[in-house]
């Protein structure tokens, strides 16, 4: 008899936990998960969270009081991402994954916190001690937005805003990367594994020197070393910039007629820099002179 009871508790006890399982149904939510993500340089920044909407209500001052802090966000803590160390408002915060927290003090004054404990539901156990950065922006009125929304925008080579708008109201928070350190890294590497015949990498690499003219004996070096592995008017058309950078007028001129010229043999190729090859060519002929 009790044998009988025991299997017939467990097989109630499967049934029921097994009606209980089936009654989970996947339904849409009020605040949906968002994804978005943006490279900056070469940083990837991605920002996960879950966004509410306004349905009418009064939302800052109100639903998210002045003077505490927020999710920016619903459900679980927002969170942002990047594998490289980022300079936010021009404070310096290490690469990794931190809690997104916003303190709206009032209209004019809101503060943005960086928070190392990614495991937060809401504000449930946020501690202050864990606080990577922290550091104040200023609000402004926008066009209405019903849903909660983040965005990137104004990206540059190493900058760019990251935004957020809800209600009436936005925020901007200025994003910088080291760039070119990480580029030069990239490049250093790039070259010590270059293939033998591989006279693109060489020239690549000195055409993105170009901007940079602390960097213009490094250069031509690289450039040389794409010409001596094959002669083509890709890179006398970078060699020839290089020297125009340096007021090289007659040198640039020189080059850019043997990019010309070579240019017949890939018209294909040739086509694409032609206009500007040329315009270059007539141009630093002139102030040759």
């Amino acid at each position: 008899m009790k044998t009988y009871l025991a299997g017939l508790c467990m097989l109630l006890s499967f049934c029921f936990s097994g009606h209980l399982a089936s009654a989970q149904v996947i339904l849409p939510q009020p605040s949906p998960k968002a994804v978005i993500k943006q490279t900056i340089g070469l940083t990837d920044v991605i920002i996960r969270y879950h966004a509410p909407s306004v349905r009418g209500r009064k939302v800052f001052g109100s639903l998210v009081p002045y003077g505490q802090i927020w999710r920016a966000g619903a459900n679980e803590a927002t969170l942002i991402t990047f594998q490289d160390d980022l300079f936010f408002n021009h404070e310096r915060v290490p690469a990794g994954t931190y809690s997104f927290f916003i303190i709206p003090e009032n209209e004019k004054s809101w503060n943005i916190v960086l928070n190392k404990d990614t495991t937060l539901w809401g504000l449930e156990g946020y501690n202050e001690l864990n606080d990577v950065a922290y550091f104040t922006i200023t609000p402004k009125e926008h066009t209405f937005t019903e849903t909660m929304q983040f965005s990137f925008s104004n990206i540059g080579t190493n900058n760019a805003q990251l935004n957020l708008a809800w209600e009436n109201t936005s925020i901007s928070v200025p994003i910088e990367t080291e760039v070119e350190k990480k580029a030069l890294a990239n490049i250093n590497a790039a070259l010590a594994k270059a293939a033998p015949d591989d006279w693109y990498v060489w020239a690549q690499c000195a055409e993105y020197m170009l901007p940079h003219k602390e960097q213009h004996q490094k250069a031509l070096e690289w450039i040389n070393k794409s010409i001596a592995i094959k002669d083509n008017f890709y890179n006398n058309w970078v060699k020839a910039r290089l020297y125009a950078q340096n007021k090289e007028f007659e040198v640039a001129a020189s080059l850019t007629a043997k990019a010309m010229q070579l240019g017949n043999a890939e018209p294909d190729s040739y086509k694409t820099y032609a206009k500007e090859i040329e315009g270059a060519y007539n141009a630093w002929k002139k102030r040759k002179l």
